[in-house]
């Protein structure tokens, strides 16, 4: 990828314009609203059952979201980074009786005619999917702090999908309304909140050229999680190559 990855020998640091406008790049041209299948999702031509495919696989995701989050504050001793980045963590695991985004989801897995309960057990999950979320959130652990938060900017791009998956699935499908799609719609505020933040800590400590390299690097490893994601959803249930073990039409479903 030629504009993330410039030539080797340019030592430099890239201004701090230069460098976001890097980094919006990896989005434009690697962010998974990109991928046939959220074509196949939002133009209204997944089936039923490709639709809950969807919902049963990403729920490892979402489920991942906040465990990564923790992880990583485990490492953190900036008490001001710790602040800021909690509330990635409320907003996911909500309180008790809110439930946040994980709730939200749950909800969107009823509605499509699942049984929450199986949803959250986890049981059915593809295991492409499992390996590239799993990656993630080895990485956050793992990683320097930087590249940690550097990958989690995708958020820069997620309202822009979750306004086109609103739109889509209310106009094609029967199970889409405002409940169903609450975690959609909340997304369109906390995300742009969330990736502020993170987005001024990027730019503002890849104050090399190393690090910035790295930290593009990150970004695009993100946008290879999610993208392999997608393309297992593909090959499993539009082509139908469902792998042993994932979840099967009728499995799971709602009483």
């Amino acid at each position: 990828m030629k504009d993330a990855f410039p030539e080797s020998g340019q030592d430099r640091p890239q201004s701090r314009d230069g460098f976001e406008a890097r980094l919006r790049a990896i989005g434009a041209e690697r962010y998974h609203d990109r991928h046939p299948f959220h074509e196949r999702l939002h133009g209204g031509y997944c089936t039923p059952d490709e639709v809950r495919a969807w919902v049963v696989n990403r729920w490892m995701y979402q489920s991942r979201i906040p465990m990564k989050d923790a992880a990583f504050m485990s490492r953190v001793e900036d008490p001001d980074l710790r602040r800021h980045w909690r509330k990635r963590i409320e907003d996911h695991d909500g309180t008790v009786a809110e439930g946040g985004g994980i709730r939200r989801w749950l909800a969107l897995a009823q509605a499509v005619g699942l049984d929450p309960d199986y949803v959250a057990s986890g049981v059915g999950i593809m295991p492409a999917t499992r390996f590239a979320v799993d990656a993630y959130v080895r990485f956050v652990r793992d990683m320097p702090l930087l590249d940690a938060v550097a990958a989690s900017l995708t958020e820069l791009f997620a309202p822009r999908i979750h306004a086109q998956r609103i739109e889509g699935l209310l106009a094609h499908y029967d199970f889409a309304d405002e409940s169903s799609l609450a975690y959609f719609r909340k997304r369109l505020t906390e995300a742009p909140e969330d990736v502020k933040f993170g987005l001024d800590y990027v730019l503002t400590h890849a104050d090399t050229r190393e690090k910035q390299d790295a930290a593009a690097a990150a970004l695009v490893f993100k946008t290879d999680v999610l993208w392999a994601q997608l393309d297992a959803l593909w090959h499993g249930y539009v082509e139908g190559n469902i792998p042993p073990g994932a979840w099967r039409p009728g499995e799971g479903m709602a009483p």
